[in-house]
């Protein structure tokens, strides 16, 4: 078939079924993805490390008997192992090296049936909001190639949001799938903390924090995936309660009357933007139209002190996968093998003690205790995915003085005067203050997804996060499904001129 034009009008479940029912075949949607990626990558910088030749074999051999059988797709440049083929983690000091393994969730993404066509860009070590590293420059939203798509999963967003592939994989350790699904108009949930796997290498990813899953445009892609890679692998830390049922059956069930809160104030007491509170306030309405009993509440958690311990963990995760790194590559790294910020964080983590870490992570126990009690009254929680617009493309990396003053105080270790000073705690209010709302669920462990709802006044969407009690993603798959039916957004998408 010459040009399945078509294409970008199926989900992934869409695209299988064209394939199982001998409509077209995985061969066939592999040219066609790959060709839309050879258009739009040079726009958008999505696709980092190809993977033509590998996924052009793998769609002429039998598929595996999966729910996305013969479906191209991509998967982040962090944390997932495919062997044989480049893991950089958008680093120099990993820009060569080579996995001789597939990690637990590569390997079920492939018993899926799925088609993988190349790794999609992130942010180094996956460590900012936006996705502009410099091993490989920035990626570009396809809403407007002036602004970021976000990040870590930036690469995926991008990607997902104009039709290069149905759906991609990202994780989440603050925001990392949620915050570019928001910006790029796409549906993203990360899933409760255990609820995905993390072997053969990793435990806990960030101390609990981090959880994989895949950025879509269509809720049953989100929850399909969600059957396909869950369930706990060999030596996982702890094993948390099965669904009650598939996910995707959840989708055709109805929610019920919920109750509902909703915040728009930032945790951190900053400012959020007038687009954002009112996609919150819109999104309320429709709710209540649904038959959703809303009102205006919020959990009692302290979200500078959270914010602080949040650093505390970036500081200590950062000097200890520098250490990795020297592990893993064997030779010696050096402070130009990666970004001056990254070798900085690095740097203040080797400051604090073993007490001071343990005392931040304590402050994430006090947080999931009180949101436990907000459950108790409030079946979700309502907020801003994010507190601003997507920021221009430079817009949020560090300055160029800001940069000196790091390269500075590494070079002559003094960063026992930038502890002192307070600069850490700046730092930590200023990074998250464009992003405060997503953070919660990734101390907490509980699920939380984006749901793309409200477009600004420059036609940037505009999306809105809602978080479920520990392990109940199936109630937001629910009412996620009923909003998708209420406001559809699948038609609604970028139009990149190429």
């Amino acid at each position: 078939m010459a040009g399945f034009v078509e294409y970008d009008q199926y989900d992934a479940l869409g695209l299988s079924t064209l394939v199982r029912e001998k409509k077209i075949s995985s061969a066939e949607l592999c040219e066609e993805a790959i060709s839309r990626i050879e258009k739009l990558n040079p726009i958008l910088n999505a696709l980092i490390i190809p993977m033509f030749d590998i996924g052009r074999e793998a769609a002429k051999k039998p598929l595996p008997d999966g729910p996305f059988a013969g479906v191209p797709f991509l998967i982040k440049d962090l944390i997932n192992a495919y062997a044989g083929v480049k893991l950089t983690s958008g680093c120099r000091a990993y820009k060569n090296y080579v996995p001789d393994y597939d990690s637990e969730l590569v390997k079920r993404f492939k018993m899926a049936g799925l088609i993988t066509l190349g790794k999609t860009n992130t942010p180094e070590l996956g460590l900012m909001g936006i996705t502009e590293p410099e091993l490989y420059g920035p990626t570009r939203n396809p809403w407007n190639i002036e602004h970021t798509p976000g990040g870590s999963s930036g690469g995926s967003a991008a990607a997902v949001a104009s039709g290069m592939v149905p759906m991609a994989s990202g994780g989440d350790g603050g925001g990392s799938i949620r915050i570019p699904s928001c910006y790029c108009a796409l549906f993203g949930l990360k899933p409760t903390r255990g609820r995905v796997p993390t072997g053969p290498k990793y435990g806990e990813l960030w101390q609990g924090a981090v959880v994989e899953h895949v950025l879509t445009r269509s809720v049953r892609d989100s929850a399909t995936m969600l059957d396909v890679i869950c369930g706990a692998d060999v030596g996982a830390p702890y094993v948390i309660k099965p669904p009650e049922r598939p996910y995707i059956d959840e989708i055709n069930r109805e929610p019920g009357s919920l109750k509902i809160a909703f915040n728009t104030e930032s945790p951190l007491g900053t400012e959020t933007h007038e687009y954002c509170k009112q996609a919150v306030f819109e999104t309320a309405k429709l709710l209540e139209e649904l038959g959703h009993k809303v009102e205006k509440a919020k959990p009692d958690i302290d979200g500078v002190k959270l914010a602080e311990s949040y650093f505390m963990l970036y500081f200590g995760e950062i000097a200890a996968d520098i250490e990795l790194a020297r592990s893993v590559l064997k030779k010696r790294v050096k402070r130009n093998d990666f970004e001056i910020a990254t070798w900085f964080f690095g740097e203040l983590g080797r400051l604090y003690s073993a007490m001071d870490f343990v005392q931040a992570m304590r402050e994430w126990d006090i947080a999931a205790r009180a949101m436990g009690q907000f459950h108790k009254k409030y079946d979700l929680y309502l907020t801003p995915t994010v507190a601003f617009p997507a920021a221009k493309i430079g817009e949020l990396l560090p300055k160029s003085y800001e940069k000196i003053l790091m390269k500075v105080l590494s070079i002559v270790k003094l960063g026992l005067l930038a502890k002192a000073s307070g600069m850490v705690n700046k730092i930590a209010i200023k990074t998250l203050a464009k992003t405060p709302f997503t953070q919660i669920a990734n101390f907490t462990g509980q699920p939380a997804m984006n749901v793309p709802l409200q477009w600004d006044k420059n036609d940037m969407p505009c999306g809105v996060q809602f978080v479920a009690p520990f392990g109940d993603e199936a109630t937001l798959f629910r009412l996620a499904s009923q909003l998708e039916k209420a406001k559809p957004w699948f038609n609604k998408r970028p139009v990149l001129k190429v």
